[in-house]
């Protein structure tokens, strides 16, 4: 449920203040993929031999991920309340969409020191979605699956 801020609402509640924070999450979310995907496997009626055929590593990081975005705080403002917030930001922020929109959906990392954004007409939940997405993609992914020390 959408928390009220005096900007909007906040969508999720997972916002890391530090790469320590972001890395034990994304840690312990690792046997909660398991457990998803192996009650989506079952439920889809996969023997054993199906599951071991279809079910890689791959596909037990792409939940885990998953898991991870889907839990991001996300702000959801009309365009004065994103413009008032951006103001007193100091940081790198990339906004996907246009300025002639009227709502803004945005994902803060202060590890990352960079915050992501998307412009949206209608459809807030689809837009919340997209920033999760952006957000992960962009700020997380690289440090979390361990490709940058």
């Amino acid at each position: 449920m959408p928390q009220e801020s005096h900007d909007g609402t906040t969508h999720g509640t997972f916002s890391p203040e530090s790469w320590t924070a972001a890395e034990r999450r994304y840690e312990r979310l690792g046997s909660t993929a398991q457990v998803v995907v192996r009650a989506v496997t079952k439920a889809m009626e996969f023997d054993r031999e199906e599951y071991d055929r279809r079910v890689t590593g791959e596909v037990v990081e792409t939940a885990r991920q998953a898991l991870f975005a889907e839990t991001l705080a996300v702000r959801v403002a009309d365009r004065a309340g994103f413009d008032s917030w951006r103001e007193t930001y100091d940081e790198e922020i990339h906004v996907a969409g246009s300025d002639a929109v009227g709502n803004v959906a945005w994902h803060v990392s202060p590890p990352a020191r960079t915050a992501v954004a998307a412009t949206f007409e209608n459809e807030p939940e689809a837009a919340v979605g997209t920033v999760r997405r952006m957000a992960f993609n962009r700020l997380y992914r690289d440090r979390l699956a361990g490709d940058e020390q």
